[in-house]
């Protein structure tokens, strides 16, 4: 939903921004039912009921259901491609370029829209949107076992193989998406860090002592 006080139903301009305001809101709204109930669970007219809309309201915004959790996944995975393509435009070598990506990352698995893309399997997207869903998921793997690959050949990682090293990081910090409670002790960025110490020692680097580049 939106900011505190923000009402972005109550007022009705004729503007591009007003339109993207509602459709954020919209969004906002969405992904957390779908997050909380499961999508199956969670109906357009509950999504319209918690933001005080008609469900006609939501289709002319965003669509039918389907389309309404495409752009929550879409929303998610952009996220974790600018992250990508952030940290690959730092300095440094591979090491910190992989921390960097790895924080964001599980910062952004632990946000509503990063928690959707990991909650979202293929079978709740219809087959063209299914499609698209899995490329982009695809991309950001990519992404990320390049980073192991480019850490182990300049050897500021011990990687004994970049495939299982890239497929056990995903999963550690994809499940995360799970598990975390946002009113816990830590913070996202504190929890992100807390991971990302404990994979790193996991592929054979020392535990990072420095701050490291920030990604965002």
């Amino acid at each position: 939903m939106g900011e505190k006080g923000a009402k972005p139903f109550a007022w009705e301009r004729p503007t591009e921004q007003a339109r993207d305001e509602k459709r954020a809101a919209l969004l906002r709204a969405a992904v957390k039912l779908f997050n909380e109930r499961g999508f199956h669970a969670t109906s357009l007219d509950d999504v319209a009921a918690s933001v005080g809309v008609t469900k006609p309201v939501i289709y002319h915004y965003l669509g039918n259901k389907d389309r309404v959790l495409f752009e929550c996944v879409r929303i998610g995975l952009a996220e974790l491609q600018d992250a990508a393509a952030q940290a690959r435009a730092l300095p440094g070598d591979g090491l910190m370029r992989l921390e960097a990506f790895l924080r964001r990352y599980a910062e952004i698995v632990m946000t509503e829209f990063g928690r959707c893309v990991i909650r979202t399997g293929d079978e709740a997207l219809a087959p063209g949107n299914r499609a698209e869903f899995r490329t982009l998921k695809r991309e950001v793997d990519r992404f990320l076992r390049d980073m192991v690959e480019q850490a182990a050949l300049d050897g500021s990682a011990t990687v004994p193989d970049v495939k299982v090293s890239a497929l056990m990081i995903a999963g550690a910090l994809n499940w995360s998406a799970r598990w975390y409670q946002a009113d816990g002790a830590l913070t996202p960025p504190e929890m992100a860090s807390a991971l990302v110490t404990a994979i790193l020692a996991g592929i054979g680097a020392d535990p990072p002592v420095r701050d490291a580049p920030s990604a965002a």
